[in-house]
């Protein structure tokens, strides 16, 4: 992402080249957004799940600033306590998705031979299978539920992170510094770990950032399918389902929150990614 730098004007401040705005956004953005989730709880003004079928679809107030969903419940402490559960499915596939994909992909390419052919091969195979198609079979075999959406997005994102850490790992293996450890004695795995893992971990770190805003849709259209989350469970997902019949009789918000909050927080990690692998391949170079 290039950013022209601005000259000192009155009014204007002036941004570091290595700080630009929109990432600078963005990343305080994801913090924000990761606080309210740790902090949900503490912060919700309502209990989230209290309905009030009397109150049900009533405009904006002191005691609810952005009104009530179809069941009379509190629009803003659904929000904010959905932030937990809309982050956790994704923080869930993009660790499994990552040790294993970066366990896979290492092995692969120090071992090499047979092992980097069947391995490379089973991940192949993983491609030619639909990550949403797996999770909605598995949701249809094990009911809904956080769990069975997570392994099966975590499954079809593995592929993804062990042919990026394979790529890497087979350009390190052929650096100087490899070969100099092997020859003081170090093991094969005490080289992986200790140094050719830390070298690699930058590029797939900024890869999990990107994998993470894919979660949060996928997690979240199966949510709004009612293939996620139970009904009573705050999701943002969830809370876009829920919100169809608001929207048909003129209340919009509870629904267009919760899809605002999506949009922005896979913007927001999808420009921090990409950034973060920005950084890395002008290190690089």
């Amino acid at each position: 992402m290039t950013v022209a730098v601005l000259r000192r004007r009155p009014g204007l401040v002036r941004l570091r080249t290595n700080r630009p705005l929109l990432y600078v956004l963005c990343l305080g953005f994801v913090c924000l957004v990761v606080l309210t989730a740790l902090l949900a709880p503490w912060l919700a003004p309502a209990d989230p799940n209290a309905a009030d079928l009397g109150n049900a679809l009533a405009g904006t107030s002191t005691a609810h600033p952005f009104g009530v969903d179809a069941s009379g419940r509190d629009t803003l402490s659904r929000l904010v306590t959905g932030a937990r559960t809309s982050l956790l499915g994704p923080l869930g596939v993009v660790a499994f998705s990552t040790v294993a994909g970066v366990a896979i992909g290492i092995a692969a390419a120090w071992r090499g031979g047979w092992l980097d052919s069947v391995l490379s091969r089973s991940t192949e195979l993983v491609f030619a299978f639909p990550g949403m198609l797996l999770a909605i079979l598995i949701v249809s075999v094990y009911g809904e539920g956080l769990f069975a959406p997570v392994i099966a997005l975590a499954v079809a994102y593995l592929p993804y992170v062990s042919r990026l850490t394979r790529s890497l790992a087979l350009a390190e293996r052929e650096r100087p510094y490899v070969s100099a450890y092997s020859v003081q004695g170090h093991s094969g795995l005490q080289v992986c770990l200790r140094h050719l893992l830390p070298n690699i971990a930058p590029v797939v770190l900024a890869q999990s950032a990107i994998n993470f805003g894919y979660a949060l849709i996928d997690l979240a259209g199966l949510s709004f399918l009612g293939l996620g989350v139970p009904a009573l469970t705050p999701d943002w997902g969830r809370m876009v389902f829920d919100g169809q019949t608001a929207v048909q009789r003129g209340y919009p918000l509870s629904a267009f929150l919760p899809c605002a909050a999506i949009v922005l927080t896979v913007v927001a990690f999808n420009v921090v990614g990409e950034r973060w692998a920005d950084q890395v391949a002008r290190r690089d170079r």
